[in-house]
């Protein structure tokens, strides 16, 4: 029953971390909206990925890791802020059209969106500050414990409730890809890349305030 209580923990873990619409989120959602809901969930696996190194630095309690993160918190954000205008700036002057959506080419550039999306995650200190204090409290957990297989049962299952977000996100999705159009697919991709743009805009706000204040 514990190792169950521990599994659920984790699921839950794994999905609250994903579920927040961000930059990966809608990142997930114009792919699969172009390229169909596999494309769309591989697209995820970099923050998965990324959502697993964070947590486990947290369940092994790596101090060394968690110290790195929070010496250079302000490096990883600046570059995570960059890296998001960056990529808002390109996603506004695509012009994607459905008749491109190949198969076989879409599938060519997931690795580089894979690696994108765990950029965005690993450059975030905010998410592993976050499952710090998570996984101080749920199922009775102390982060740091010598119990290593509790502590990979735990990251698989924040592994696993992170994929359970992006397959359920990318399969719902999918359900209106019919219905899309060119202009709608542009209007989309125009809005993703601002939001996109505003959110790496407000990392750089924040890291600033921070400093003068």
């Amino acid at each position: 029953m514990e190792y169950l209580t521990l599994v659920v923990s984790g699921l839950m873990v794994g999905v609250a971390v994903a579920a927040p619409i961000g930059p990966v989120n809608l990142i997930c959602i114009r792919r699969t909206l172009r390229f169909g809901a596999v494309n769309g969930f591989v697209s995820g696996a970099g923050a998965a990925i990324g959502d697993g190194l964070f947590a486990t630095i947290a369940a092994f309690g790596v101090t060394a890791a968690i110290a790195f993160i929070k010496n250079y918190a302000f490096a990883l954000q600046l570059v995570g802020g960059l890296f998001l205008i960056g990529l808002g700036i390109k996603t506004w002057l695509a012009h994607p059209h459905l008749d491109d959506a190949i198969p076989e080419k879409a599938l060519g550039e997931l690795l580089p969106v894979i690696g994108s999306t765990f950029v965005l995650t690993i450059t975030n200190p905010a998410t592993m500050l976050g499952f710090m204090a998570i996984f101080g409290g749920i199922a009775g957990f102390a982060v740091g414990t010598e119990d290593y297989g509790r502590a990979s049962l735990l990251v698989a299952s924040v592994v696993a409730g992170s994929a359970l977000w992006w397959g359920a996100l990318t399969f719902f999705v999918s359900r209106f890809r019919t219905r899309m159009s060119d202009r709608m697919l542009e209007i989309i991709n125009h809005v993703s890349a601002a939001l996109i743009i505003l959110f790496g805009a407000a990392v750089l706000c924040r890291i600033v305030w921070e400093r003068l204040f």
